[in-house]
């Protein structure tokens, strides 16, 4: 029998929300095909009618979290005229790990996206590259209406977004990777956040 599009989406939908909640529980080892499909129900055959392997289902995690982080964001940002205001908000929620609805990340699930986010930049960078661009987009728009309004430094807006990425990126990854299995001290990040953000805003501001 012919699947439709709408029932592949479906499926599409749920093995992704499963993929979320073996992360959360058992962090990267959690995930696995069997383990996806023994929560979801499925069958082998209905998930390798959307994903190829596991790779396209952690690229699927990525888009559908950047998704989300930039729905949020876009909400949030809307009410703030100073483009900083707005880029600060967002570096802050990425280095608290808070970028979903206010959700805050779990370690496990955190630490498991960073080690993959490393691996796929080596073995799947335009696949990665695409999952990341609706966020990437959102700064660069951000930066541009700073240098329109006289507040970030005349630049490349798509150079300086993606730097700006890059470095928060980077940083968290670190972070995550190295308190994976530790007690997360919540001030140290709320510092590292205020670190990070100074640091960016010396980096574009027309006058630091």
């Amino acid at each position: 029998m012919e699947v439709g599009q709408d029932q592949i989406l479906e499926r599409s939908r749920k093995i992704v929300e499963a993929a979320y909640d073996l992360l959360d529980e058992a962090g990267l080892e959690g995930l696995t095909i069997r383990a996806v499909l023994t929560r979801t129900g499925l069958s082998r055959r209905a998930f390798y009618e959307r994903f190829e392997g596991k790779d396209d289902l952690v690229l699927a995690v990525f888009e559908e979290t950047i998704r989300k982080a930039v729905r949020f964001f876009t909400e949030r940002v809307a009410s703030m005229e100073n483009p900083l205001d707005r880029l600060r908000l967002i570096v802050t929620f990425i280095v608290l790990g808070r970028g979903i609805q206010g959700e805050a990340y779990t370690d496990r699930r955190g630490a498991a996206l960073s080690r993959e986010h490393l691996r796929l930049a080596e073995s799947r960078p335009a696949d990665l590259k695409g999952a990341l661009q609706p966020l990437i987009a959102l700064i660069e728009q951000i930066l541009a209406d700073g240098m329109a309004s006289g507040v970030v430094r005349q630049d490349d807006p798509q150079r300086l977004a993606t730097l700006l990425y890059n470095l928060v990126s980077t940083t968290v990854h670190s972070e995550l990777l190295t308190s994976e299995n530790g007690q997360v001290d919540q001030a140290t990040k709320k510092q590292l956040a205020n670190d990070i953000w100074e640091f960016c805003r010396r980096a574009i501001s027309e006058n630091p």
